[in-house]
């Protein structure tokens, strides 16, 4: 199957994927508020080397150079998210000026470049004072982000039609408020259940307002997924594997379609139902008009009597000895075709648009100059996996990579690079890499 982008047909969209805590810095100027990650990354040993994202790319000071190396890369579509402190430094209430004049500067000169803006929503940085009150355990956090929601509209609604209401809400309930390895790192089985009821409410209730104040919006949201498999036949990993993919690709997606949600395999699941009041089903629907799927790996599942409520385990890269990123995922594009299948198999499915897909590898500059075949091939083996789905009938009509520039990864710090342009973090220098010389050819 040849690899061209004629392949994928001429309305298909190509672009690159951010958000702002891991690009922007500038985490305490021009009136910003706090985030729950401002705090959480000066918690000790929590992120990798006590890295944090306080500067990180200095995108809010950088956004000029950054979006005109955007455009020589012939990149036409940016998706990043808005710092929900950097509008509402407390989360609601008062507005920050500066942080609305900050995304319509942002925002103005994508338009003026010919960049198509996506806008998410939310991409993890709840702001302080809101975890201060529970944060999204507490059922009044759907009304906040309502309020949110509407003031970014508003204010950015006339240049902005696409938008994107959460960013992997399985990620951030479960990692923030189950494992709490991330922001704002609190455990349990309780908190998480909570947080993800209210995500889900949230979601829908974040995507009615934007069609309410602007109909001809395109709205969707976006799901991490990851394909599923037992590491043998034996009927205990084969109800171990099911049960990790209610977690990690249903738990989500099957309220918003209307279906509920996926209890019958995890029955600790079921005690969501205590944060379930009258109408939240219906609540929890909402037709989009795309759903945004994020995928780089899968997932090789074993039974394990230890692990609580699941009783399933992760079977790691490394323990299989397979070709693995520098995130420790194991290298394997066909896992991009089985979940766009998987999501176009749902009855109702709205078109599908890939928000985020890439690979770290380690990447180092030698004479101004940094080569990273694995990275190029990686995309490549990718892009065919996302053509062979769509020849067989799947309708996915973007794909955005992850990511633009080298940032802060989370948990992770600065040592995963997932970027097509390298960032020297000491000196902010940005180099493009032979990966993103690849894809400005590609998407010519």
């Amino acid at each position: 199957m040849l690899l061209t982008k004629d392949a994928f047909g001429k309305d298909f969209i190509w672009g690159v994927s951010t958000a702002a805590y891991q690009i922007e810095g500038a985490h305490n100027l021009d009136g910003k508020g706090l985030s729950i990650w401002d705090k959480f990354v000066r918690k000790k040993n929590k992120i990798f080397q006590n890295h944090h994202g306080e500067i990180a790319c200095d995108h809010y000071n950088r956004y000029v150079d950054d979006l005109h190396l955007m455009y020589s890369l012939n990149i036409r579509n940016y998706r990043f998210s808005i710092s929900w402190s950097r509008i509402l430094p407390n989360g609601t209430g008062e507005i920050n000026q500066a942080g609305i004049d900050f995304y319509n500067r942002l925002i103005d000169l994508s338009l003026e470049l010919g960049i198509t803006p996506w806008v998410t929503l939310y991409h993890w940085d709840l702001p302080l004072e809101l975890e201060k009150k529970g944060g999204w355990v507490n059922r009044d956090i759907k009304d906040w982000f309502g309020e949110y929601v509407a003031i970014c509209v508003r204010n950015f609604g006339d240049r902005v039609k696409n938008w994107m209401v959460l960013n992997e809400p399985t990620v951030f309930s479960a990692a923030g408020y189950f494992f709490g390895v991330h922001a704002p790192g609190r455990k349990g089985i309780d908190c998480f259940l909570a947080a993800a009821h209210h995500a889900a409410l949230a979601q829908a209730h974040g995507a009615r307002i934007i069609k309410a104040l602007h109909p001809d919006a395109t709205v969707g949201t976006t799901f991490s997924c990851s394909h599923v498999e037992p590491f043998t036949n034996r009927e205990k990993d084969i109800i171990a594997a099911k049960k990790a993919d209610v977690l990690l690709n249903r738990l989500f997606i099957e309220p918003l379609l209307g279906m509920g949600y996926p209890t019958k395999e995890i029955r600790v699941l079921r005690r969501i139902e205590k944060y379930i009041k009258p109408n939240d089903e219906n609540n929890l629907k909402f037709d989009m008009d795309f759903i945004g799927i994020q995928n780089y790996t899968r997932e090789i599942i074993r039974h394990s009597f230890f692990v609580p409520f699941l009783q399933a385990k992760i079977v790691t890269a490394k323990e299989r000895k397979v070709e693995m990123t520098a995130m420790n995922w194991e290298v394997y594009p066909e896992s991009m075709y089985h979940m766009l299948k998987k999501f176009q198999d749902y009855e109702n499915i709205p078109p599908l648009i890939i928000t985020e897909n890439g690979a770290a590898f380690p990447d180092l500059p030698e004479n101004e100059r940094v080569h990273d075949p694995k990275r190029a091939q990686y995309m490549q083996d990718i892009l065919q996996q996302v053509l062979r789905a769509k020849n067989e009938g799947v309708n996915v009509n973007g794909y955005f990579l992850w990511t633009f520039l080298d940032n802060f990864e989370w948990a992770e710090g600065y040592h995963p690079r997932f970027g097509l342009v390298y960032v020297n973090f000491r000196t902010q220098q940005r180099i493009i890499k032979s990966s993103g010389h690849w894809y400005a050819d590609f998407i010519k």
